[in-house]
């Protein structure tokens, strides 16, 4: 079997409040001004990343996977959740404000045989005055919570942020959160595409239907506490990684580069995820084998090729690095 840096067809996800800025800004040829979404490496069922470059064009995630677990996900990985890939990587381009929403964790999402979703977010263009939700401004009961809903004042009660490029959002589940409009973002989160809807602006659909709330099963998985800190601002040193987020489910790093650097990976025991976000990156993988990651698109590197080079092809060029 041939190991290299694999890359996957974009699954685009059209939205009520999706925009044009993943074809504006990411370079991505999306289905409408309305594309929301931008799944860029999925085992999701039904929503499958499927290999767009080199030998395996063509294969599915899951059967790439299944011809060397080991070699792709780290025999760690495979130890401990087999051969399942375990994260969403997804660009969102909000155009207009999200849902208010909160997910599950990992005990509460077995019932439907699916992992909890903590996520991570790290912002790449907002406009000014754009804010997101990330928890309650101070603690609530369930019974102040229900209240707040049914009285329509929910949005006075949670955490406001005013948001910039390079800004970082850590989502655990649990925590209700709203992308806020004009916002556009790289999201980290575990494999589930498990949501429970809170409110939604009263918005009605195309066919003047409101969209489905799912306020009963949010109760039950909603952590009530206020959450501080919930907003870190990434500022790392040229050619040196510096962390986004870390948790059990995943690490993510921010690595700006402007000359060849040396990523040991061995130490992960696991595969690795390079996302550009910034200009372009020559990925050498092997004596005199290279992939290139422009900005916009993502690079699964198998657990097997554990020491790579990262080079900019051109100034300076920055590249989210994510393992588990």
């Amino acid at each position: 079997m041939t190991l290299y840096p694999l890359k996957f067809t974009p699954i685009f996800k059209e939205m009520i409040w999706g925009g044009s800025q993943l074809r504006e800004r990411l370079g991505k040829a999306i289905p409408s001004d309305k594309t929301g979404e931008s799944w860029e490496l999925s085992g999701v069922a039904d929503n499958v990343s499927v290999v767009s470059n080199g030998e395996y064009a063509g294969c599915t995630l899951d059967e790439w996977i299944a011809l060397a677990p080991e070699q792709t996900l780290g025999k760690k990985n495979v130890a401990r959740t087999g051969s399942a890939f375990p994260l969403l990587i997804k660009f969102i381009d909000a155009c207009d404000n999200l849902s208010v929403q909160v997910h599950p964790n990992d005990e509460q999402a077995r019932p439907f045989n699916s992992l909890g979703k903590t996520e991570m977010w790290y912002i790449l263009n907002a406009q000014q005055g754009a804010t997101l939700i990330s928890g309650f401004a101070q603690d609530v009961s369930a019974q102040e919570y229900a209240k707040a809903v049914e009285n329509n004042t929910l949005e006075q009660i949670l955490q406001h942020h005013p948001v910039q490029r390079g800004d970082v959002f850590f989502i655990p589940a649990g925590r209700v959160h709203a992308i806020g409009k004009g916002i556009l973002l790289l999201e980290i989160q575990q494999s589930s595409n498990i949501t429970y809807r809170i409110f939604d602006y009263n918005r009605k659909d195309a066919q003047g239907n409101s969209r489905e709330l799912h306020t009963r099963q949010a109760m039950q998985v909603i952590d009530y506490k206020a959450q501080h800190p919930a907003q870190s601002t990434a500022s790392p040193a040229i050619n040196q990684p510096a962390n986004l987020a870390a948790c059990k489910y995943f690490t993510t790093n921010l690595l700006k580069i402007d000359q060849p650097t040396q990523r040991d990976n061995s130490v992960h025991q696991s595969f690795v995820v390079y996302i550009g976000t910034q200009g372009s990156t020559q990925i050498e993988y092997a004596a005199g084998k290279f992939e290139t990651l422009n900005e916009g698109e993502t690079i699964l590197l198998p657990a097997a090729l554990a020491h790579v080079q990262l080079a900019p092809n051109a100034g300076l060029a920055e590249v989210v690095e994510v393992y588990v």
